[in-house]
């Protein structure tokens, strides 16, 4: 959508309206008795307006109509900027329920504008039901009750399809039962642009430490190799590359650990380099990532 437009009009998806001063009771308050709505004021004549304008529609966009976008020209419908006490733009509203509930001033990124529209879906009835089930899917999940975790992440799927997280937390059940193909097909629901999100990059990193999982054989020889020399670093990276790709993220630390260790440097941070890997794999909320962030930081920092 323009930034210049002068008409309401909605965009195809019916996600994002140029609103005015007559329209704002039913495109805001009454529209937001049922979703949040957010009001970007902004004028031709504004710089930032122009950088934010994009930015903020594809992120409302993105989320597939769980919050809507009205944009208000304030050359054109100063009142309501005025009430609301806009001193600078662009100033971007949250309503919920009828009531402004948050806000912010100036051209933010990306990031900031996805965390802010988060926040909002987060605090709403229908979010914090949802977060109370992803809360419980990750707990289910960490003490090992993988069907339980896998069925409250279907859930979340099936009423929000989008739902980065839950995606995610499905394809981390299906890797942790060892069925790579399905934890792939099920990353396939995260549209193109959100595939850089931090928990569809955790799985895809376990993906990948698991694709050539070792034979039982060959897991075997290098646990010999390291019970017969310890001091063996090579041994014992190899012994780790290996427990990582069958999934035993909690082992393969354990290995890097004992290197490091010995020598926090050991090829220029070979070791090192691939425990942060792991953590990744592991996900941020796992507690072989949280114990050994804490670890490996005491090691560095001692």
């Amino acid at each position: 959508m323009s930034e210049t437009s002068e008409t309401n009009t909605t965009d195809a998806a019916g996600l994002v309206k140029d609103g005015t001063d007559a329209s704002f009771m039913a495109d805001v308050i009454e529209a937001s008795k049922t979703q949040p709505v957010l009001v970007d004021f902004w004028a031709p004549w504004c710089g930032p307006c122009k950088t934010l304008g994009p930015i903020i529609e594809r992120a409302v966009e993105s989320e597939g109509g769980k919050v809507r976008l009205v944009k208000i020209n304030i050359d054109e419908n100063p009142g309501i900027a005025g009430q609301l006490g806009v001193r600078s733009i662009p100033a971007v509203f949250a309503f919920d329920k009828g009531q402004p509930v948050d806000g912010f001033m100036g051209a933010l990124p990306e990031s900031q504008i996805r965390g802010f529209i988060d926040k909002l879906l987060t605090g709403t009835d229908t979010g914090k039901e949802l977060a109370a089930a992803m809360d419980d899917a990750e707990q289910r999940f960490q003490t090992g009750d993988i069907a339980g975790a896998a069925e409250i992440y279907a859930g979340v799927v099936s009423a929000e399809p989008d739902n980065i997280k839950a995606i995610a937390g499905m394809a981390r059940c299906y890797l942790a039962n060892g069925d790579i193909e399905r934890a792939r097909a099920t990353l396939d629901l995260v549209p193109e642009d959100r595939r850089s999100d931090p928990d569809v990059k955790g799985v895809l990193t376990a993906i990948e430490l698991m694709a050539d999982a070792p034979d039982e054989e060959a897991a075997a020889e290098a646990v010999t190799a390291v019970e017969a020399n310890p001091a063996d670093h090579d041994a014992r990276f190899a012994l780790a590359e290996k427990y990582a790709a069958a999934g035993k993220n909690r082992e393969a630390a354990e290995q890097l650990f004992a290197i490091l260790e010995s020598d926090l440097k050991w090829q220029d941070g070979k070791a090192k380099d691939k425990l942060l890997i792991i953590f990744e794999a592991a996900g941020p909320k796992d507690e072989v990532t949280i114990e050994g962030r804490h670890r490996l930081s005491s090691l560095m920092f001692s």
